[in-house]
């Protein structure tokens, strides 16, 4: 795996994940020394919503149909919006947003082309399951950082106006398919990809054993919440 953060070693922290629009009990896991600096949560969070803008921001300009533009420019305003936000808050209580971001830059680039699809479909696909499970993971992260942490979780947790995508999937889902079973082997394709960029935020980068089992929670809620996306578009996880 490749090593992506700096190997800093912060205090204890609390990560704790809370499913889309659940306010009853959130799960809490200890992990540690195992969560990032502050500069590290906050680059990568930033860097991340700017790889989702910019992949909207593709298909926007490939598809020739208005109203699939439409869809696609709502998420891609959104994305837009938050990682301005979340530049913002680095200006104020970090330093340089854009040296904060430097050093993910070249490996979240990776994964973004590596998430894009032969075919528009996919690509929106990609956007829909690895933005929102990194989202997740990030509003989980978040409650490690204190009122830095609270903010980030405000700008997450608002809405990522990716409902007209999902309609446009579940159309063609429902409409083909062939386009059914290869979106759904492309999604598990990406659930791996994109659980790999959510372990790389952990440090360090070999986990011990006591270590692995404070983070399966996590990772099995994560994959829970995955599944209800599956679902929702009538694949199966």
């Amino acid at each position: 795996m490749v090593n992506w953060f700096w190997r800093r070693r912060p205090p204890a922290r609390i990560l704790k994940l809370r499913a889309r629009g659940d306010l009853g009990d959130a799960m809490r896991v200890d992990f540690a020394e195992l969560a990032p600096d502050v500069a590290t949560f906050l680059g990568q969070a930033a860097y991340l919503q700017l790889g989702y803008f910019e992949t909207l921001s593709r298909l926007i300009r490939a598809t020739p149909d208005l109203a699939e533009k439409e869809a696609l420019s709502l998420a891609a305003g959104r994305a837009l919006r938050k990682h301005r936000q979340i530049v913002a808050l680095i200006a104020e209580r970090v330093g340089d947003p854009t040296e904060v971001m430097l050093p993910f830059r070249e490996q979240l680039d990776a994964f973004r082309r590596a998430t894009i699809g032969a075919r528009p479909r996919e690509t929106m696909l990609s956007v829909h399951i690895t933005a929102g499970m990194l989202d997740d993971f990030y509003l989980a992260l978040a409650s490690s950082y204190g009122s830095t942490g609270r903010r980030v979780s405000e700008i997450l947790g608002q809405a990522a106006d990716r409902e007209q995508i999902e309609r446009l999937l579940r159309a063609t889902i429902d409409s083909d398919d062939e386009m059914r079973s290869l979106l759904s082997m492309w999604a598990r394709r990406l659930v791996g990809d994109t659980l790999l960029v959510a372990r790389a935020a952990l440090t360090p980068a070999r986990l011990g054993l006591d270590d692995e089992k404070k983070v399966e929670p996590v990772f099995t809620a994560l994959m829970a919440a995955h599944a209800r996306r599956m679902d929702a578009l009538g694949l199966a996880a």
